[in-house]
Parts: structure tokens; sequence; C-alpha cells
């Protein structure tokens, strides 16, 4: 049988390795040695390596991150961990303006190779200022790479890759991930930052989706099943550059097709898939395509919004049967309606 990590684990051996054979990374962030490791994505680290290689820094993260991307330049391979996107918010300036561009300025002569962890989405109320999910912010800015590793395989693969890239590379990790379990090697490896998966194969209408959202349209590939329609799923995995070649793929073999993003869905990541879909694969739909994402409000606090707010399988499902023009309906929601479904399962047990 194949080892089995939990996300959280799968990150925090890909740092332990990346460490281990390379003295030039180390890992900064505020909380990184702290009792919680971040969900525990880098405890102990610093009793292993020391606190030269593994430390904390100043909640000033815009200087942190000038500081972490000056030491790139020098040919150190710095990650960097942000515990909120929206902290990240106060780094836009060297991330943007900076690190993204470099390369393109200096005619290839300079390379920032700075790795960007950042946890988004929902959890516990976290609110407007705790829970964003940005990637379409950084999606957009050319020189930045962004993934949105979903397993923990991709977790532990796509961390490595990223830090051994020469390019500045974002990588965004769902609070909600942390706990899943699945199938990790053991040994180093990479898995490539430009490449969607097809998590599972289908014939009649097309689920993509980012980060947490694979998840919830495997639930509702489920659902499909059982009114006798087959979903294919495919994970994004990246959101900059995005593999349209596979969605087109995708898109011949169902001529349906729905995106899910855990951001929103204006003017998102949800929006520039559909775009290109539609641009790229308009003679293979049978029918519009729809895409599922947030709404154009700030994240709301209270339980009762935040059930509301979030889109779940329930909601992909109904969409596929809305562009399949099925008149099937899916079965009774049998979920506690007293529960405050902002918490995933009964192993989280916390904001952090």
């Amino acid at each position: 049988m194949s080892r089995q990590l939990r996300y959280f684990e799968a990150l925090r051996e890909a740092q332990a390795q990346l460490l281990a054979t390379d003295p030039h990374t180390y890992l900064i962030g505020l909380g990184v040695p702290g009792p919680t490791g971040i969900f525990g994505t880098t405890k102990g680290l610093q009793e292993e390596f020391g606190a030269h290689r593994v430390f904390d820094m100043p909640s000033s993260e815009n200087a942190m991150t000038g500081v972490a991307l000056g030491t790139a330049v020098m040919g150190k391979r710095p990650i960097i961990v942000h515990m909120r996107v929206d902290f990240a918010v106060l780094s836009m300036e060297p991330l943007v303006n900076q690190a993204a561009k470099w390369h393109y300025m200096y005619g290839g002569k300079l390379k920032a190779p700075l790795t960007v962890r950042m946890i988004i989405g929902r959890g516990w109320g976290q609110g407007p200022q705790h829970s964003q999910s940005l990637q379409a912010w950084f999606g957009h800015v050319p020189g930045l790479k962004v993934v949105m590793p979903t397993t923990p395989h991709d977790a532990k693969g796509m961390l490595i890759a990223a830090s051994r890239d020469d390019a500045p590379v974002i990588v965004l990790e769902h609070r909600w991930l942390y706990n899943i379990a699945g199938p990790v090697p053991e040994e180093p490896y990479e898995v490539p930052l430009d490449k969607a998966a097809i998590v599972r194969p289908g014939r009649d209408v097309t689920l993509a989706a980012t980060s947490y959202m694979t998840l919830e349209s495997l639930k509702a590939a489920d659902m499909l099943a059982g009114l006798g329609i087959s979903a294919e799923v495919v994970d994004l995995r990246s959101v900059s550059p995005i593999d349209i070649a596979t969605l087109v793929q995708s898109v011949g073999r169902t001529r349906h097709f729905i995106v899910s993003d855990t951001g929103q869905e204006s003017y998102g990541v949800g929006a520039e898939v559909l775009a290109a879909v539609s641009e790229k694969a308009f003679g293979s739909l049978a029918a519009a395509p729809i895409r599922i994402g947030l709404p154009h409000i700030p994240t709301p606090t209270t339980p009762a919004l935040a059930d509301l707010y979030y889109p779940l399988a329930r909601d992909i499902a109904r969409a596929a049967l809305k562009t399949l023009g099925s008149n099937r309906a899916l079965p009774p929601d049998d979920s506690d309606p007293r529960k405050w479904k902002d918490v995933p399962d009964p192993s989280f047990t916390g904001p952090y």
C-alpha cells in the first residue's frame, strides 16, 4: 500500500527535504517556528535545521518580502509564508513591481527564485480580512507563476518544483485541505507547475475546479452519477499558466463545461477559464458553459450568511444539470440544518 500523508505533512516534508538538500534554501514567516507551526506545515523545522535557516519575522510583510526577494537575487532560494493571503496584500509592491518583472527588465540575466506560500479560504467565520481567495490578482501579473495544489501528492511535488524554479512562484493553500490524506512518495519529486490533472474521467460534462473546489466537484460527480450522468473532473492545479489544452480536450469529449473557483465569480479565475474555453472550444460546446464562484461582496463572518455565501457540491451538480438541459432532480439534502457548514469535518478544530 502506498504511504499516506496528510496535506500539511506533505508540505512539511517538502520543506524539510528542500532544506536538507539545498543549502541556499531558507524558510521565513510569521509563526513559522511557533508552537502550531502554521497548521503543522513548519512544526519542528527550526529545531531540525537551526534558527539561521528557519525563522520568524517582524509583522512587516512588505519589508520582509523585499528582504527575501533581495536574497533570492543574490543566490538564495527563500520560501516565505504568509499565514493569510490577506496579509500578503501588504507585500504586493515587491511581488508585483519587483519580483515579477526583474527577469524581463534585465534581459533574462537576473532571476528571482522566490517561493511564497499563502493560505486562502474559509473556516470558523474568518470574515472579510482573513479568508479571501485572491488568486486572480496574482494570476493577472505577468512574470508570476501561481499554483493551487489540491492533493497531498501535489502539495509536496509542486512546492518542491516551485522552490527549484527560477521564477517567483505563488503557492496558494486552502485551509480546508490540510487534514485530507493521500499517497505521497517518500523521496523528493516534482509536479509540473503548468499542467492540469484529470482526477475523474467522464463522458457527459466537464467539471473543472481549483483547490478545495476540486473536492466539491468530485462530490458533485458522485451526485450526478446517481442520476446516470458521467462527469469528468479536472483539477486545474495551476492558474498561471492555465492548462487550456487539457480543458479543450475534455470539452471535446463531454461537450458541456462547468468551472468552479474558490474566489470571486466576477473578474475571477473562473471567468478567465470560461473565456478561454469558449474561444478555443466553441464548436465542441453543446450548451452555454457555467462558472461558479463567490458573489461580489466581502466575505461574511456570521454562520447564517457564510452558509449562503460559499458554493458547494450541490451547486455544482445543479449547474451541470442546467447546462445538460436535464429536468432530473437531486435527492433531498439530508444534512443537519443546525450544523454550521463553515467547518469541513470534525478534525478541523480551530482557525490556525
